[in-house]
Order: structure tokens, then C-alpha cells, then sequence
């Protein structure tokens, strides 16, 4: 008998990753309609170079492969559509409009509840280290907590 599991071939990875990416566009959702709740907050990690993405050029010139944003006190017109959220916020005082597919994010972190997801990222093209984007607002530090739920199934290539 192997140890090694059969490959499968119904994509389970892919199927669980859109399933935990609903959950962050159903957040957003209930965001755009009802505001942030309490002291709920989010760190939202994207790739910045990820197809559907639009941030301006400066933006991508600081963070040429992923970026993380803070959604807390300084944001606007935040729109929810069924594969994708738009956003408003400052970075160093200068406004910008974010658009991105849920497809690009890596994480979605609430601290105030301690819940974080992390989206599987190949390892071929893994995010690099990147600074915090630091977007106008408060910093708060991030814990490492007992919710993260991360999915990879050991995908064979």
C-alpha cells in the first residue's frame, strides 16, 4: 500500500479557493451596505499584476507584485460585484480607486476577530517580500490566530 495519494481528478483545490473567496466578497457585500461593524477591520493582500487588477501607476511602481491594504476608517465608495470589489483610499494623503477581482487576493485578515484566510499561491510565482502599503490610517499589529484557514492540497505538477 503508497502512501502517496492518487491525483484527483476533480480540482477540489480550485473549487475550495472560490468557495473562500465568496466568503470575502460576501464580507465586502455586507460592508457596502451596512458599514464596517464594531471595530472590524481588514488587511486585504492582492497581487498587484493579477488579470482585472486596476491600481494607479504609482502604486504598481511601489508594489510590482503584491500589496496589502488596510480597510478601516479611511475608505469610500466601496462597490461589491460578483467576482471583484472597488474601493476608494489615500496612500500618503492622495486619493486612488482600487479595482480588484477577488481571483488576485492572497489574504483577508480581521484582526479584531482574530480571523484570517490565505489563498494558496504556487510556489513558482509565491509573493516576493513586500512592504505594507500603509494607505492612511491607523497601524495595528497583526496577530498570528488560532482561525486562519489555509487550503493546499499538495497539488502535483
Amino acid at each position: 500500500m503508497s502512501d502517496d495519494a492518487p491525483d484527483s481528478l476533480i480540482p477540489y483545490d480550485d473549487i475550495v479557493q472560490e468557495a473562500l473567496r465568496a466568503v470575502v466578497g460576501r464580507v465586502l457585500g455586507e460592508v457596502m451596505v451596512s458599514g464596517l461593524p464594531g471595530d472590524h477591520h481588514f488587511y486585504i493582500t492582492f497581487k498587484t499584476r493579477a488579470a482585472g487588477v486596476t491600481i494607479p501607476v504609482h502604486l504598481m511602481e511601489r508594489f510590482p507584485d503584491e500589496m496589502t491594504i488596510v480597510m478601516q476608517h479611511k475608505y469610500w465608495d466601496l462597490k461589491v460585484g460578483e467576482d471583484y470589489f472597488e474601493v476608494g483610499l489615500s496612500f500618503s494623503q492622495v486619493p486612488a480607486h482600487l479595482h480588484i477581482p477577488f481571483s488576485a487576493i492572497t489574504a483577508f485578515v480581521d484582526p479584531a476577530v482574530d480571523f484570517a484566510l490565505q489563498f494558496h499561491v504556487d510556489a513558482e510565482s509565491g509573493p516576493e517580500p513586500h512592504e505594507q502599503a500603509e494607505n492612511d490610517g491607523p497601524s495595528i499589529e497583526q496577530e498570528d490566530g488560532s482561525n486562519v484557514v489555509t487550503v493546499d492540497f499538495g497539488r502535483k505538477k
